[in-house]
Formats: C-alpha cells, sequence, structure tokens
C-alpha cells in the first residue's frame, strides 16, 4: 500500500510572530522555518506503517514556492521514500490545495492518504475534509490512533464527547492530532541520504488546476497586551474589585 502525505512550511513555533508595520501580513523576514508540528505527525506515521510491513512506499507532497524543497527534505530525512513539490509562489486557499492534492490522489493512486489536521500558520482545518469530499473517500479526522486492518483503517478520533472509532474502507483520509505519536528527530545519516531521495516538481498548470481567490485578507494585527495583575491584601478585597472594577460578579 502506497501512502500520500502532505506536508506545510509554516513559521517555526519557537518563533514569536511579528506583524508588518502595514500590518498587511505575517513578518516572515529572516525568521526561521519548519514542518508544521501536526504534518511531521503525519509522516511519522505514515514512516511506522512502512516499518510494521503494512505501508510499501511513503510519498510526501507539499505546495509552495521553491524554499518548501527543505521541508519536503526533512520528510525524506524521517523515513518518506520521494517527494512531490507543487511549485507556486500564492498562497493558495484551503479549496485550492484539495483540488490540488486531489489531482495527485488520482496520478499517485494511494492507499492512505495522511494530512495533519491543520497548519499552525492559518488554522483553517479544512483541506483533509474539502479532499475528502472531492476524491469521494471516507475520512478519520483528529485520528489519536490509526490501525490497517485488511482493506479497512480503524481510526480513532479525539472529538468533544472524548474518543470515537470509525471503521474506513480503503483508500481513506486520515488527518492527525496531537496524540497520535511522538515524531522521531532525523539522523545525519538519515539527512544525507534524503538529498538523493527523488523530488519531482510539478505546478498547478501541469495538474490542470487554476488557483483563484475566494477571500481577501484586510488586516493582520497582534493581541492586545495584557495588562499587569496587582496584589490584595484580602478577600473581602478581591471581591470588591471583581465586583465593582472588574464586573465579573
Amino acid at each position: 500500500m502506497k501512502v500520500l502525505v502532505t506536508v506545510k512550511r509554516v513559521l517555526d513555533y519557537n518563533v514569536k510572530v511579528r506583524v508588518k508595520a502595514d500590518q498587511t501580513d505575517v513578518d516572515l523576514t529572516n525568521v526561521k522555518m519548519a514542518l508544521n508540528p501536526f504534518c511531521e505527525i503525519a509522516v511519522e506515521e505514515a514512516v511506522r506503517l512502512k516499518e510494521a510491513g503494512i505501508a510499501s512506499e511513503v510519498v510526501v507532497v507539499s505546495i509552495g514556492p521553491k524554499a518548501v524543497q527543505e521541508q519536503i527534505r526533512t520528510a525524506l530525512a524521517l523515513g518518506a521514500d520521494r517527494g512531490i513539490q507543487i511549485e507556486t509562489d500564492a498562497m493558495p486557499e484551503s479549496l485550492s490545495v484539495a483540488k490540488l492534492l486531489a489531482k495527485i490522489v488520482e496520478d499517485e493512486k494511494p492507499g492512505l492518504v495522511i494530512l495533519g489536521k491543520q497548519a499552525i500558520d492559518s488554522d483553517n482545518n479544512q483541506s483533509g475534509q474539502m479532499l475528502a469530499a472531492l476524491t469521494g473517500m471516507g475520512q478519520g479526522t483528529f485520528a489519536s490512533e490509526v490501525k490497517v486492518e485488511g482493506e479497512e483503517v480503524l481510526v480513532t478520533r479525539e472529538v468533544d464527547g472524548g474518543l470515537q472509532t470509525v471503521g474506513l474502507k480503503l483508500p481513506a483520509i486520515v488527518t492527525t492530532d496531537l496524540r497520535l505519536n511522538e515524531p522521531r528527530y532525523a539522523s545525519l545519516p538519515n539527512i544525507m541520504k534524503a538529498k538523493k531521495k527523488p523530488l519531482d516538481v510539478k505546478t498547478p498548470a501541469d495538474l490542470g488546476v487554476e488557483l483563484r481567490a475566494h477571500t481577501e485578507l484586510l488586516k493582520v494585527e497582534p493581541p492586545a497586551e495584557r495588562a499587569g495583575g496587582i496584589k490584595v491584601a484580602s478577600v473581602e478585597e478581591l471581591v470588591e474589585k471583581l465586583k465593582n472594577e472588574a464586573k465579573v460578579i
């Protein structure tokens, strides 16, 4: 079984986000970029399936400018077999992403597609569900456990009320949650080997997809600064301030 994994280049989660002076977007100048954490979990799960003898090949795909090859190579160093880049300087919306991925699914015919449940930059949590709708494949989102049994995959989902297990006929789509696994670190030998693994470059035009924007980014603002706290001398004073100043009681 072939497993297709999507990966996205995002701002490293350890970096403090800065907004451009004109408030048009986030400032990415000289900022460290990294593999989206949920995508890293997706790669790890695919590699574990291969190590268990369930998957025969792990293919990673990413959408973006040439710089995304760095994150594809990272995924290859973690154990994926080959990479695909869909090269574009645009920042495609979730629906365009899903349309591009649907074409890759059509070409590659994977038995399982694994995506991170969301990217930490846009936080949309849409592409996996849209891809399932476009391909007609069953979906198991927010996965905390994945078991492939014959022609079926059992996905334990993290939902508001607890855990839910769904059985999906393959081919299927899974989106990963935080507790699915603990991603490994890439070793130096594997990093060197990743440089020689195949990486194909395609364009949206090659796939017959026109990137169209349906939304417009109007303004980006940093969150409001938190005011400093105060100390009170007694419970009575605390209650008085909560009632008359904060007006929460």
